[in-house]
């Protein structure tokens, strides 16, 4: 572990090194704002993100922060949405819309870009009759 200083408040604390170093006091506290916020959207589905970000005292970016890593989902009906990382396209939660997150998986799951050719895989035949293969 590291030392490393809050982002919030300043104090030196130990860092794990996974997430954003943040003592327990102020996760405590951001974690408060958490639930204030998700509170007010149930009590206020319509709300804007303006609003939410007054009610539960917390900027914009850090509403955002929630929505991408999915703690926060809003209603289809709501005004407050987030691009689409890929496209661009507005989302209610996460990083990428439906259509993004099906072409990245197909782009995986064929182990290859969009764009790029194709090529085989395995044991191909090289021209001295030796059996070689292709790096991955």
């Amino acid at each position: 572990m590291e030392i490393k200083n809050c982002r919030i408040c300043g104090k030196m604390m130990q860092y794990s090194g996974f997430g954003r170093p943040l003592c327990q006091a102020c996760k405590k506290a951001l974690e408060e704002k958490f639930m204030n916020a998700k509170q007010y959207l149930k009590e206020n589905p319509g709300a804007t993100i303006n609003e939410l970000s007054e009610e539960a005292d917390v900027p914009i970016s850090q509403i955002n922060q929630w929505v991408r890593e999915e703690r926060l989902v809003f209603s289809d009906d709501s005004p407050i949405g987030i691009d689409c990382e890929r496209c661009g396209k507005m989302i209610k939660s996460g990083r990428f819309c439906k259509d993004c997150k099906s072409n990245i998986v197909n782009e995986l799951s064929s182990g290859r870009k969009e764009g790029e050719p194709s090529r085989p895989r395995g044991p191909v035949q090289s021209s001295k009759g030796k059996m070689r293969f292709l790096d991955r």
